[in-house]
């Protein structure tokens, strides 16, 4: 019985030895990184999927020795990223990476269902596939802690870049002008000519105070296309006069210019259209509102009937909206207020209070709703429309900028972290 029982152990210990240099060899460790490794599997299986992508392109590849080199280092990066989002307690729950998965399907104009089937047709695991997008994010929310506070963008490199990027596009911007001329014969003396300056700023008077352009080019213009309304139809500022041009650049449709003096006369100009630039308006909205947080003591359902108490008070003329807000409200920066917000875009609120923000008409109480931060009750003071083109060409402003410190920001970061890092590779003949 004892050799029988030897036989089986030794049997037993020899399948046992071979399944672990079985998985030994495919599992291998291909890098040790600090505390970490990177195995051959996750080598051989980067080097799949760049092969796969790169099919699907039909772009040629080094060889893969030299592929090898990039994955790895690619791996090494990664390794060293997630060692320290661990240790920063970053995690990504399933729920967060279902929705990444999601949005990566619907950019790719797909269901996840039929992403699934085209990723495991190439050969990755499902569940591979996951893991590598569950580790993409983690590493970029370590990136973006990391590096953002490393980068700084002064007033001034905003200001410029505006400047440089407004003279780029002004190339390509056309105006449409109207013109007005009143002339000086020649020979005119000093006393002629002011008589002719008091002409053309009496006329820019009346154009000002809403006279009909076209029609004051037709009756009083001296230029060559008064009897066409003095329309010298579309150009940008290297085609008009350079009298015209300096005048003009940045100027927006319907506004005028003038008088200008040159050596025929008095030029009064109109703006009456502008192509090729982009004008950004948002709506801005002023609201007011009264919040209440629920507490141990103040219910949920009491806190609800206090604000609608507080309505039927304010409709009924019982109170006054600031005087409650001032004495109830718990949003300490509005409430000395009289609740009253500064004028902001919807947006920039929680999506309940801005959504009532947007659809509200002025003047209207709202019934008591839930955000995040308690119940509220909102009216809409006022709404008004703002030209937030400049705002937006300093936001592109800032964003390329940023993008192009962000990207040598992070180059030097990985660089950094790589040099403070203890890292092997492994003998693959080892």
């Amino acid at each position: 019985m004892s050799k029988l029982v030897k036989l089986v152990v030794a049997v037993a210990f020899t399948a046992v030895t071979s399944m672990a240099v079985a998985q030994q060899v495919l599992d291998r460790v291909a890098v040790i990184v600090n505390e970490g490794v990177v195995l051959e599997s996750e080598v051989q299986q980067l080097l799949r999927e760049v092969k796969n992508n790169a099919a699907n392109r039909d772009a040629q590849l080094p060889e893969d020795s030299v592929l090898r080199v990039q994955a790895t280092d690619r791996l090494v990066m990664q390794q060293l990223q997630l060692q320290m989002a661990s240790r920063m307690g970053i995690t990504i729950s399933d729920t967060q990476l279902q929705q990444t998965i999601q949005n990566i399907a619907r950019d790719e104009g797909m269901s996840v269902d039929e992403m699934r089937g085209r990723i495991t047709a190439s050969g990755t695991p499902w569940d591979d596939y996951r893991e590598s997008v569950r580790k993409e994010i983690i590493t970029g929310e370590v990136q973006r802690a990391a590096v953002q506070r490393r980068v700084y963008i002064s007033p001034q490199e905003i200001s410029g870049l505006v400047n440089l990027l407004t003279e780029a596009s002004e190339e390509e911007v056309e105006y449409r002008l109207g013109h007005i001329l009143v002339g000086i014969r020649d020979g005119a003396n000093a006393d002629e000519v002011q008589e002719t300056r008091d002409r053309a700023e009496q006329l820019l008077k009346l154009l000002n105070d809403g006279a009909d352009f076209a029609q004051a080019a037709i009756t009083s213009s001296s230029g060559s296309r008064a009897l066409e309304g003095g329309d010298l139809g579309w150009m940008n500022i290297n085609a008009m006069p350079t009298l015209f041009a300096e005048v003009v650049r940045g100027k927006k449709k319907g506004e005028l210019v003038g008088p200008l003096r040159s050596g025929v006369g008095f030029h009064i100009l109109k703006v009456t259209d502008v192509r090729g630039i982009e004008a950004v308006e948002i709506e801005e909205v002023k609201v007011r509102h009264i919040l209440v947080q629920p507490s141990i003591i103040l219910s949920e359902r009491r806190t609800e009937e206090m604000l609608a108490e507080f309505r039927e008070q304010i409709l009924a003329g019982e109170a006054e909206f600031a005087d409650l807000a001032r004495e109830h409200s718990a949003d300490p920066g509005s409430a000395a207020n009289g609740g009253e917000l500064d004028w902001s875009e919807p947006s920039i609120y929680a999506e309940e209070f801005a959504y009532r923000a947007r659809t509200l008409p002025v003047g209207e109480l709202s019934a008591p709703f839930k955000t995040q931060f308690g119940w509220h009750i909102m009216e809409v003071v006022d709404r008004r429309v703002q030209d937030a083109t400049k705002r937006s060409q300093e936001n592109r402003a800032y964003q390329l900028l940023f993008s192009r410190k962000y990207q040598e920001e992070l180059e030097n970061w990985q660089q950094e972290i790589r040099d403070q890092a203890y890292i092997e590779v492994v003998d693959q003949e080892g």
